[in-house]
């Protein structure tokens, strides 16, 4: 497959072949919610958003499997790299208990492995004063391990705040300060002690209520300022800078500035999700340097690879075993091709890309978008596209699917698009064309409220 000529050329889907897939995966799988019945072709032809199914129809994929795969498929800035070193077993190791290298030193190792990617986290995270690392295998890991090292910091604590609309894994933990959709909590057990907020994306007056004509309800909440609960016995607050499952929220400006405020203030750590908008996705390596904040704690994952909860070490517990995992940093493969990753961002300007073709997308999205699209938003290639009711937007994911373009719902009546990091003009013009084309065929046939 060619990428510079390559065009989605999709029949019915599924297909016969996907059917079969579909059927014998779920004869096993307990429910889940799948976006598309498309499936991937893992020996078939891909290239960066280019991407064959089971039936030999050719997609673009503009999700990027959630942001899990920044580079799309068989992207050669990173699988080049990995084709250099041989596949060995165990692939997986008792990771933060263990250690591997590949080559007499770290210096002469033939790839990177988890201490390099650890090394380049802190490189690219310096701007906080960062110096520590803990790696896991997924983000809510990663934000478990943020919860438990905020609260030994802070012990003896017993609350943290969390904000509406927020996602931040399906743990028990990571539940209990997840405030989306509550099929994602009904009946399951709660940490106890946990504050909700409004997440407040408004544009000039605020009416989500998080700003009052006293302040804001953060503010007021806390003792010194007539509210209930004492701050410092306030473990966190828990913010991901853009809001992803909740609808690619963009937070107000001067919401951050008062989380920031209050985070100084009173000295409470601030943890940033960075799950699904960091390493690069927005233009920037962590979505948080676009705002006024200053975290003391980033959970990162998805493009990394890896789970990683980043810090300074005063934030750690210094105890031996107070944290650990088996296989958490353990996962060879995966830290070198989050490490890889990190080098392609940094090799191929991709930041900057991100910030062209994101402005480029918007662009024709804008231009051309009928009246049905309510709103048009993104931060480099993390971008959304609003409608007027979630009919239609349902409408249009399938509309763009037979098309050959694969997209993501969130929120109530969003899509998300999430291009390769290094997509190109070309595959910009031609994926909002797909896009535009959808939205005019759906039409005035979605139910509209």
């Amino acid at each position: 497959m060619n990428r510079d000529t390559a065009e989605p050329d999709a029949d019915a889907l599924p297909g016969p072949n996907a059917q079969q897939w579909v059927d014998f995966h779920q004869s096993y799988s307990a429910p889940s919610e799948y976006s598309h019945e498309f499936v991937w072709d893992a020996t078939g032809e891909a290239d960066g958003p280019f991407v064959t199914d089971v039936d030999g129809n050719v997609l673009l994929d503009f999700t990027c499997h959630i942001g899990a795969a920044p580079l799309g498929y068989n992207n050669e800035k990173v699988l080049g790299k990995v084709r250099e070193f041989d596949l060995v077993e165990p692939m997986k190791i008792a990771g933060q208990d263990m250690y591997f290298g590949a080559g007499p030193t770290p210096e002469e190792s033939a790839v990177p492995g988890s201490s390099h990617l650890m090394e380049k986290l802190i490189e690219v995270s310096s701007q906080y004063g960062m110096d520590t690392v803990f790696l896991s295998n997924s983000g809510a890991e990663a934000v478990e391990n943020a919860m438990k090292i905020t609260a030994d910091y802070r012990a003896p604590s017993k609350y943290g705040v969390a904000f509406a609309g927020s996602f931040h894994g399906r743990t028990l933990g990571t539940l209990s300060i997840t405030k989306s959709k509550e099929v994602y909590t009904r009946h399951y057990p709660q940490i106890d002690g946990i504050e909700t907020m409004p997440f407040c994306d408004c544009t000039g007056d605020c009416d989500c209520g998080f700003f009052t004509g006293a302040g804001s309800q953060l503010r007021n909440a806390l003792a010194p300022e007539g509210g209930h609960i004492d701050p410092d016995e306030i473990s966190f607050l828990i913010l991901e800078p853009i809001q992803g499952v909740g609808g690619y929220r963009f937070p107000s400006e001067a919401f951050v500035r008062e989380v920031a405020d209050v985070s100084d203030e009173y000295d409470i750590p601030l943890i940033v999700d960075e799950i699904q908008s960091g390493v690069g996705r927005t233009g920037e390596i962590w979505a948080s340097d676009h705002y006024p904040i200053e975290p003391d704690v980033i959970a990162s994952a998805k493009a990394l690879r890896v789970g990683a909860t980043i810090s300074r070490s005063e934030v750690f517990p210094s105890e031996k075993n107070r944290l650990g995992s088996t296989f958490g940093g353990g996962d060879l493969l995966g830290s070198m091709m989050g490490a890889f990753t990190l080098e392609a961002i940094r090799e191929y300007d991709l930041l900057d890309n991100a910030t062209e073709r994101g402005e480029q997308a918007k662009e024709l999205l804008r231009d051309d978008a009928p009246d049905c699209v309510e709103d048009v938003r993104g931060k480099g290639l993390m971008l959304a596209v609003e409608f007027d009711t979630p009919e239609r937007r349902s409408a249009v994911v399938e509309a763009a699917l037979e098309r050959g373009l694969l997209t993501l719902g969130c929120g109530k009546k969003t899509i998300r698009l999430l291009p390769p990091l290094d997509a190109t003009e070309r595959e910009i013009e031609l994926g909002i064309g797909l896009f535009l084309d959808a939205i005019e065929a759906v039409g005035p046939s979605a139910t509209v409220a």
